[in-house]
């Protein structure tokens, strides 16, 4: 049997941990987690990192292994992931790989772009730049040197804006000329699952999901992380919009809901990447069985 990856993709909050759980178990392998922020071992219940009792069922990598206060890139993930995966391999013929972070699926999937190191007088100038004058004047600047890469980047994304820029400034020429999206050759083979579920019901389980958090401590985890609020880990929902509640900005009721919003909001930017790759097969979390016939059907040897 050829050695395998098996992604489990799908917009936060459809149930890939449950899914990827079962699946693991079924093959008696690992899971992958290719959630940028589960990787942060201060945010916990803000990412919903899978509970104690589901790590102890099945070994996951890439979780916890970070501090918020480290820099850490999909580039950097790419080449970690890969190396491990070779060593999985060894020892069973399928591997689980399970997120929603687009990016990171992406890297290990097809490979980053070969970037230029940046200088890190350039970083530390753009970094001073963000911190004095905020994200409208990266947005500003990524819009006046790579008008291209402006045009898909999240305007709201910091980190995005920000390594954009140093290619810029770094090369003096666009970041967009420097993705070629050619994609690296593997030596696994790569199968695609996608979660989703209509839309109504994905919504219903999001706001579930941020009330259960809410009630597990999501507020205080948020208050002992509000002195580190200007690191980049922490510009992300459920964390950000306390920080405002924090401020005094808005009520805690008004709080909760802007989360749900834009946790949403994510969900349908996620599923709108994922929908573009032809490579993945659609599944219904409930169909975990269906799923895992598909994929025992796919890394059969033929006969």
């Amino acid at each position: 049997m050829d050695s395998t990856l098996v992604v489990i993709a799908g917009p936060t909050g459809v149930g890939k941990t449950r899914v990827s759980l079962e699946t693991a178990r079924h093959f008696g392998t690992e899971i992958l987690s290719a959630d940028s922020r589960q990787m942060y071992r201060e945010m916990r219940i803000g990412t919903a990192v899978p509970s104690m009792e589901e790590l102890a069922l099945v070994r996951h990598h890439f979780i916890g292994n970070l501090s918020i206060s480290d820099y850490y890139n999909a580039s950097r993930y790419e080449e970690e992931a890969i190396a491990l995966l070779n060593r999985l391999f060894r020892r069973s013929p399928v591997v689980v790989l399970t997120g929603g972070s687009m990016l990171y699926v992406d890297a290990v999937c097809n490979g980053i772009d070969d970037l230029p190191t940046i200088d890190p007088l350039i970083r530390d100038q753009l970094l001073r730049q963000y911190h004095r004058e905020g994200i409208g004047s990266l947005r500003e600047l990524v819009r006046q040197l790579d008008p291209e890469y402006y045009r898909t980047v999240d305007p709201d994304n910091p980190k995005r804006l920000l390594h954009a820029l140093e290619i810029c400034m770094m090369t003096g020429k666009p970041y967009s000329s420097f993705l070629k999206r050619e994609k690296k050759q593997r030596s696994f083979r790569i199968l695609k699952c996608g979660l989703n579920m209509d839309r109504k019901s994905l919504y219903e389980q999001i706001n579930r999901r941020v009330d259960e958090m809410v009630a597990a401590g999501l507020e205080e985890e948020a208050r002992g992380l509000l002195p580190f609020r200007s690191l980049n880990a922490l510009n992300t929902v459920g964390y950000r919009e306390w920080f405002s509640f924090f401020d005094g900005a808005c009520t805690r009721e008004e709080t909760i809901a802007q989360i749900k919003s834009n946790t949403r909001r994510y969900a349908r930017k996620q599923l709108t990447w994922f929908r573009r790759d032809q490579a993945i097969t659609w599944f219904h979390p409930d169909e975990t069985e269906k799923l895992i016939t598909f994929i025992e059907k796919e890394i059969k040897p033929a006969k």
